[in-house]
Order: structure tokens, then sequence, then C-alpha cells
């Protein structure tokens, strides 16, 4: 089934059902269904037509759901950008992917224009308008016009092995990768994770992730598909506040990443029991500490914690029963519902109890390919046990034990996981290089027990004045806020390998040791 007929049926079933709410507006299903419509004509009236790109540039607010569900009805892919893109990144994926439109923010506008730079073909929808006089910045269309058409439904023919979303991802060179995933990937990863967390109608499932972070995305589809109740928030920077949201509309789910949890966990004034509608915690983006998951049980005695892991090309991969905890500290579980997941040598053949090897997925969730990527893609999608599949081969390392349930052990690449995001170290280091008083630098990831990993770069200065602080604060005009280094080291040389080149691993291990 297509995604936007999640909402259809939800919407005929049951109309006067709140959908999503968030700060400034409540919706009902049948009300996003129409609000959906309404932008979706816009879209096609504006020419955005079946399997065109179009990139939702929001942070988490009622328009963002709207725009996923209206560029779906259209026919189209739609393609989650953080908010916090720069605009040389943004620029490279309109280019990539070779957008369409783009649905913003007007306080976002700056970052498209400058990524659109002047000349260009993409349409630009801004989402709100700004300033007294209630205008819509120029070159661009309000969305309270747009969603004064008339809901329509548009015939546009498509199926569900068309593709739904692009979520761009780091890659090792550097430059984002386009994941792509269908409508039948993202209803099987759906249908997988909603069975396994027991998730119902009734849930209401509270969410402070980014929308353009997969996690973050599937809350929103997940509620849709079931008819539950999505409660949408902007982060976790003020946990009292998420609280008493909590306690206020009953919520049922609560998805965490690992920082959100030590938050938590640092908060003095919790007693066991205090949020008591809460049936279910999950936890993916980085193994949680077993400390972490000790402390979480005290405090939530009645709740069923989840520990998962995942990547973006699949979703999610494992995950471990919650009667498992105690027995099995330290493992990501088993293979999530209608999966199959097994560790394999460099020769692809599965490896004992206790080896080492990479973890391969094979599922109905597995992506499509990387866009316009075919070495990544083959590097990726490999043949499977049967003629006629691919099976993802994911770069990590995992071990199991002798009942099959996985442990992570490490990455195969170079790539930087830190706050459940991809950093391509590449990336980082070519806006170090750009520093007038960089000399050299190399990016690595510094093992943290909130982030997964932090990101850490030993510098080499030209000049002798600069600080850490001036390291960060260029690196921040450039660079999302999770890719922004948290530890800088200076030295008068990097390491190098003996065949003179610079060495990563080497580089890691010496800032490990000065921690």
């Amino acid at each position: 089934m297509r995604i936007e007929h999640f909402l259809a049926a939800k919407a005929a079933a049951h109309p006067a059902k709140t959908a999503l709410i968030t700060k400034d507006k409540r919706l009902r299903y049948e009300e996003l269904d129409d609000l959906s419509s309404r932008l979706a004509a816009a879209l096609f009236a504006n020419g955005v037509r079946r399997n065109d790109r179009v990139l939702i540039f929001m942070d988490n607010c009622w328009e963002a759901a709207v725009s996923i569900f209206a560029v779906l009805k259209a026919g189209a892919t739609f393609s989650p950008i953080n908010s916090s893109t720069k605009a040389d990144k943004l620029a490279y994926i309109i280019g990539d992917c070779d957008a369409a439109a783009i649905l913003t923010l007007a306080k976002l506008m700056p970052v498209v224009a400058e990524a659109c730079g002047s000349g260009g073909k993409t349409g630009i929808f801004v989402a709100s308008t700004v300033g007294a006089d209630n205008q819509c910045p120029a070159g661009a269309t309000s969305l309270a016009n747009c969603l004064t058409l008339e809901a329509r439904e548009i015939d546009h023919r498509g199926i569900d092995i068309d593709l739904a979303m692009l979520i761009y991802t780091s890659g090792s060179t550097g430059r984002p990768k386009g994941v792509m995933m269908t409508h039948r990937n993202c209803d099987a990863a759906a249908d997988s994770i909603t069975t396994y967390l027991r998730n119902s109608p009734d849930d209401v499932i509270l969410n402070v992730l980014p929308l353009a972070f997969d996690y973050g995305l599937y809350q929103l589809l997940m509620a849709v598909r079931l008819g539950a109740t999505l409660v949408l928030e902007k982060s976790f920077a003020f946990p009292q506040a998420i609280f008493e949201r909590i306690r206020e509309e009953g919520v049922t789910g609560l998805p965490l990443v690992p920082t959100m949890a030590a938050m938590i966990l640092q908060m003095r004034d919790l007693t066991p029991g205090f949020l008591p509608s809460l049936r279910y915690i999950s936890n993916t983006a980085a193994a949680l500490p077993q400390a972490h998951i000790e402390r979480l049980c005290f405090l939530f005695p009645s709740v069923r914690l989840y520990s998962m892991y995942g990547l973006t090309e699949c979703k999610r991969c494992t995950y471990l029963p919650p009667e498992e905890l105690d027995r099995r500290p330290g493992s990501v579980g088993i293979a999530i519902p209608n999966t199959e997941a097994f560790v394999v040598d460099d020769h692809g053949q599965i490896v004992p109890p206790g080896v080492a090897g990479e973890l391969v997925i094979r599922g109905p969730h597995v992506m499509q390919g990387y866009w316009r990527n075919e070495a990544a893609t083959e590097q990726a999608l490999r043949p499977g046990p049967n003629p006629w599949e691919k099976v993802l081969y994911t770069g990590d390392l995992f071990r199991t034990d002798e009942d099959g349930f996985l442990y992570f052990v490490g990455r195969k690449d170079d790539i930087i996981k830190t706050r459940g995001e991809k950093v391509a170290p590449k990336e980082v280091e070519a806006v170090l290089h750009a520093h007038p008083g960089i000399a050299e630098a190399v990016v690595v990831g510094v093992p943290d027990p909130v982030l997964g990993h932090a990101i850490g770069a030993v510098v080499i200065r030209s000049d002798p004045t600069l600080s850490e602080k001036d390291v960060m604060r260029h690196c921040a005009r450039h660079l999302e806020d999770f890719m922004v280094p948290k530890v800088i080291e200076f030295r008068s040389e990097l390491p190098k390998t003996d065949t003179g080149k610079v060495s990563r691993r080497l580089a890691a291990e010496m800032m490990e040791a000065a921690q």
C-alpha cells in the first residue's frame, strides 16, 4: 500500500480523532487529510508530477507533517532535510536529485535562496509568512494561499514500488548519499516495528527527534498507519516541559536516543513511576550503557524498554525484547519481524558465534540503492541466498552469542555515528581545511557515553593564535550542529603510516588516550 493511503483510510474511518498535536496546533485526521490534499493540489498546479523529488526543509512542525503527505498525494517523492543544513550542502542535494520544489519555512528562506542561487528552476513554497505586513518572501509561494485551494484527489497512477522518500545520509566520500525507499519498503518497516512494539490505535507517541532523521520520521508514518496520535515537539532541551506534556496528553510511547536518556538520568528530583501513562520507551542511534538501562528500568518500573539497532538503508535491523535486558547486557537483540540478520566474513560466509564479521540484512524493508550512485549501491546491495534477491551489507561489525543474539563490535568504515546521525570525516575536514589558520586536520570519532561518538579533530595550526573556540565557531558557520567537532586537539604533526599517509586510526587512538 502507498503511504498516503494510510492517511486517507484513517480520515475516512475516524475523521474526528486527533492525529497530530504541536505546540500551536491540533489536527484531527480529517484536517490532516484535507490540508495535505490542498497542498498537493497546489504542488500539482505548479508542475510537480509523479516521481518528482520535493525537499521538505523544515523543523518539527505541523506544516512538515502536512507537506510529507502532500508530496506523496501528488505522486512525488519527498526528501526530508534537517533544518540546520547549510546552504552548500543543500545546494548539492538540490542538484543531485534535481529537486522540483522545496517546501520550507520563512526563517529558512535565506539558506534556500543562497543554495538555489540565481536562475534556478526549483520551485519554492514557504510554509509561513514573516514581517508586520504578513507578506511572503520574494520568490516564494505562501502556504496559506496554497491551503485555500480546493482539495482534490490527484490521479497520479502511482503504485507501491514507486519511491516514497529519498533520505540523504553522509557517505565515505564526504558527499551525502540519497537512500531510495519505496512505499513498499516503508510499509514493511512500519509493520515490523509496530508489531514488536505492540503499538495500537490507542497509543499516543511523543516525538522530539527531527523528522529529517528516519527514527523521528517513522514516528509520524507509524502513527498514521495505525490511526494513533503523535505529539510533535521540536527538541528535548527542556525535559521538565516534555514531562508535563507527557502527563497532559497521556503519552504511551517515548522514542529516545542516548543523549536524552543521559539528560533524564542527570535529573535529581525524579521518582519511580513519575510518568504513569508511559507503556514503552525505545532507544536507537547508539547503544545505551548498561548503567543507564538499569537506572531507566528503576525510574520506569512498569515500562517496556526496547534497545534497538538500525540504519537508514533499511530503517531498523534488530531489537532486544525487554525481558532479555538483564540476561544479555550489551546486546542489540534479534532480527525484527519478517527480517533475517546474519554475520559473515570477508567471503560472505556465515561465521560461528563469538566471531566478529559484517552484519547482513535480508528483508522487504531493504533500500533500493543509493540515488545515482551505482558504485556505492553495488557495495551495499549484493547477491543474497537466492538468485532473485539482493541483501544489505551494513558495513558494521557484529558478533552473535550461542542463542543468536547480536552484539555490535564496531564500524567497518570511517563514518562516525553521533547523536543518531552519520558524519563523514572528509566533510568536516573540508571545512577545517578552508580555515586560513589551519594547515592540516584529521577528524575521528571519540567514544562518548552519551553521544555514542563525539566528533574530534586533530589540528595543525598555521596561525599559532588560533583557539579551540575559533575552530568550533568556524565549523558552526559551515556545518550542521551535530557535525561540529566537540573535541579539538592541537598537534605539531598528524600521525602517519609507514607510507606517509595520515592515519585516522592512529589519530583516534591518540585522542582516546588523551581523554
